[in-house]
């Protein structure tokens, strides 16, 4: 006995930002401590969890909820560290007096829809071993008509809403981080009409819009957008000055150095900020955060290493990139919005709000991977564009009987400000983002 390995694991995650509405923490534990990939699938929310059945680690999570390891070296064997942020990794190991092993490079991050195996064996240890738990069968809503798909799409997210509004927001107020855009328009007037049916009042609920500068575009795009709904008095400007906006400040809230995900997450960590500032009890807030990927509604022509077929052809390729058995897999990170979700975890975590965004729930998602994107497209990059749009709004006037405006995609980062000052306050290459996170650990 002693010459083999000890193993310890130390996990530092928070049980109580799980989202599960079908069974409790532990039962969920259970089945990802099983190993059955069908069984896990059975968990209903949002989730990230760590089971330990003696040197055998699984470790599982959906979109919306981050998860990250490290693996130390002790005398006696093996430290596995797990939380959702890296700073908290080393803060621990500092406190235990390893952070001479550390390196942010050297942590890993669990992808989404996987459970995530570690063996602790000693020296070397084993890579981790991924067991896809959600499948979505693609293509599933074929010969169907766009209104047909979009109230089965959107009819899903109405579902989402209301099982986080009777289990989880069940009192107080509600923020939507709104710009008016197809995603967060959906969202607002979905939460609208779930407080309506269930009796609520919705004077609970709040559309912030974030104006920099008072030179963004989507503020007068939400003012639009509310006063052809009528709604107007659920809109409040959140206007701060263009000093506000600190990206070197986000990159160490979101961990991260891709330039259109700290461009984002710099506004979104501004308007939070300010409501915080307005509000300073203020906790749940719901969002529209993975409509683009649910729909594939991105400028191809911006990714040299993306065509319209690779979109097309891959599942759930936006969610999760190339897929962890891919060459251009990284165990640093994980790919697409699996990755880039700290982008509304972080910020929101970070002052003290809890986010929700239903278009990332594995539910919603497997809908999306059933729409017939190359039936209803032809492979035209044009149609699917306008296809998002389209079935939302056919969606939303099934479900809701509200009409609702539909704009011209624009990004976050490039609605709440204008051009010359976007490009005065953001760098263009992707390696000043990456020094400055490099920087954070010297």
């Amino acid at each position: 006995m002693k010459n083999q390995y000890v193993e310890r694991v130390v996990d530092l995650t928070d049980d109580q930002g799980n989202i599960i509405y079908n069974m409790t923490v532990e039962e969920a534990r259970e089945k990802i401590k099983s190993g059955d990939s069908e069984e896990v699938r059975k968990i209903d929310g949002h989730f990230a969890l760590v089971s330990i059945d003696g040197k055998t680690i699984r470790m599982a999570r959906s979109i919306g909820r981050p998860l990250r390891y490290f693996i130390a070296k002790l005398i006696d064997g093996p430290c596995l560290v797990i939380s959702d942020r890296i700073d908290h990794i080393y803060e621990y190991l500092k406190k235990e007096g390893l952070d001479d092993q550390f390196h942010p490079s050297y942590t890993r991050m669990v992808p989404a829809h996987y459970v995530t195996k570690i063996e602790l064996l000693g020296c070397p240890d084993p890579n981790p071993v991924y067991d896809r738990f959600f499948t979505p069968q693609r293509n599933r809503l074929h010969n169907r008509s766009v209104e047909e798909i979009g109230k089965t799409y959107i009819g899903t997210v109405l579902d989402e809403i209301k099982k986080w509004l009777r289990k989880r927001a069940v009192s107080g107020p509600v923020g939507v981080s709104f710009s008016a855009g197809i995603d967060s328009g959906s969202i607002f007037v979905l939460t609208y009409h779930a407080l309506r049916e269930s009796g609520e009042n919705p004077s609970r609920l709040k559309a912030f819009t974030l104006s920099v500068g008072g030179k963004g575009d989507d503020l007068n795009q939400a003012r639009e957008f509310m006063k052809s709904l009528d709604l107007g008095l659920f809109l409040e400007p959140i206007e701060i000055s263009d000093k506000d906006l600190d990206w070197k400040e986000t990159i160490r809230v979101v961990e991260d150095y891709k330039p259109l995900d700290v461009q984002s997450a710099t506004m979104n960590h501004a308007l939070l900020k300010e409501i915080r500032k307005r509000y300073p009890e203020w906790k749940y807030l719901i969002d529209g955060d993975g409509g683009d990927e649910n729909l594939k509604d991105y400028p191809i022509e911006e990714n040299p290493e993306l065509t319209i077929k690779s979109v097309l052809n891959n599942l759930m390729l936006y969610h999760e990139g190339w897929g962890v058995e891919s060459i251009k897999h990284s165990l640093t990170y994980s790919g697409g919005l699996s990755r880039g979700y700290t982008r509304t975890y972080a910020t929101g975590s970070h002052l003290g709000f809890e986010s929700f965004s239903p278009y990332t729930l594995p539910n919603v998602i497997d809908i999306a991977e059933g729409i017939p994107f190359i039936e209803l497209t032809g492979w035209d990059h044009q149609k699917l564009y306008s296809l998002k749009g389209e079935i939302v709004a056919e969606g939303i006037r099934a479900i809701t009987g509200m009409n609702m405006p539909v704009f011209e995609k624009r990004r976050f980062q490039h609605g709440a400000v204008n051009q010359e000052v976007f490009l005065h306050h953001f760098p263009s290459r992707e390696m000043a983002y990456r020094k400055e996170f490099q920087a954070l650990y010297g």
